[in-house]
Parts: structure tokens; sequence; C-alpha cells
């Protein structure tokens, strides 16, 4: 699986693309071009990003009308974007820019240490909020199965052997989930904090009633 993190250049000028892909090849991410503000949004549609890199003064849809269409998409809305324009551009752009909902405003031409230093902030960020979410949804998925099984070792006749060994397989598979959710507890947001506090109360529950079953000596 190819764990690169995704950056979306637009500009319309081919010396300015190939300018931020040299400067930013040396973060060996995937660097994806888009030479207008329709094309942009259309690469949105299909991949998930990290971060955008958006020129200001673009033919047809300029970066500003771009930025405002990124921020009312639901699946878009939260994506960082960094306005890139002119030295000499109007100094209202910046405000316009942040309005819009850039997180930065960075000025042509770029210092490259400075620009690679700001976008690869938002790449760690990007892969760690997708860790996240990949190790939540197993967790969730592991929880949900671990009930179903609990559920019918519970209504299981007593002394009968066949559910015991499962009894002992799914206590085993739910140490190991119990491990994890402690793992990445430890990382969790405080936006995911109570979700995270309702799973381990579950498995907890699941846990004392999987100690309660009755042992093969019984």
């Amino acid at each position: 699986m190819d764990d690169k993190a995704k950056i979306l250049l637009v500009d319309d000028r081919e010396e300015n693309l190939i300018a931020l892909e040299a400067i930013l090849s040396s973060l060996d991410q995937d660097l994806v071009r888009a030479r207008s503000g329709e094309d942009a949004l259309k690469a949105l549609l299909t991949e998930e990003y990290a971060v955008i890199l958006l020129d200001v003064v673009m033919p047809g849809m300029d970066g500003f009308e771009t930025a405002r269409d990124i921020k009312r998409r639901r699946k878009t809305r939260d994506l960082p974007i960094i306005f890139l324009t002119a030295v000499n551009s109007d100094p209202d752009y910046a405000f316009r820019g942040y309005a819009a909902g850039a997180v930065d405003f960075i000025s042509k031409p770029f210092d490259p240490w400075v620009l690679r230093a700001k976008v690869s902030v938002f790449v760690e960020l990007h892969t760690k909020n997708k860790q996240l979410r990949d190790q939540t949804a197993l967790l969730r998925e592991q929880a949900a199965l671990l009930r179903e099984q609990s559920t019918l070792l519970k209504a299981r006749p007593a002394g009968e052997s066949p559910q015991r060994i499962v009894a002992r397989r799914v206590g085993d598979r739910l140490t190991s989930v119990e491990e994890q959710a402690e793992a990445v507890g430890k990382r969790v947001p405080a936006g995911l904090r109570g979700e995270f506090e309702e799973l381990d109360r579950r498995l907890t529950d699941l846990r004392a009633a999987l100690d309660g079953e009755p042992s093969a000596e019984e």
C-alpha cells in the first residue's frame, strides 16, 4: 500500500509548477498538478490530499473562488490551503486569502526551505490523522464482532466444550483489541475522546462477561 500523501499544486504557468516540484521533491510525496481552479476541483473529487498550494491569479476561476468552492464541500472543507502570489501583488490579497479559508499566504519567489517546512507540517498531520482514522475504524469493527460473539457465548448450554474453546479465542482476541485501544487512545484528539471512552467501557464490559464464563474444570 502506498503511504505517500498527495500534495495538489495549482498554477496555470508551467514554469511555476516545475519550480514547486523541484522544491518539494525531497519530501518524497505524490505531487499532483492542476493547471486551473476547475482542474483542482475535479482532482479533489477522486483523491484525498494533505495540502493544496494554490496560485491566486489564474485565468477563469481564480484562487479565491477556487478556495471558496473547496471550503463549501463537506469532504474538503478542512483541507489546508496555502495561497501563492507574486511579491508585488495587491496588499489586500492576504486578507482575501485568509477570508477564503487559507491557512497561509506565501509570496513568490519562494524561500525553498520555508516552503518545504510549511508543507511538511501538513503532510505529517495528514498522515497521523489518517493512521488514527484507520485504527479507530479497525477497533470499532473488532469491538462489534466481539460483542456479537459474546452474545452467542452467553446463550450457550453450561458445560458445552466447543463454546469454551471459542470463549478462549475471543478472550485472546479481546486482549489484542484492548492493547490497540490503549495505544491509540493516547493519541486521540479531544474531538474523539468521548467515542474512545465509550469504546473502552464496552471492552471492559465484554472482558467482565468473558471472565465470568465457567472454566473447563467446573
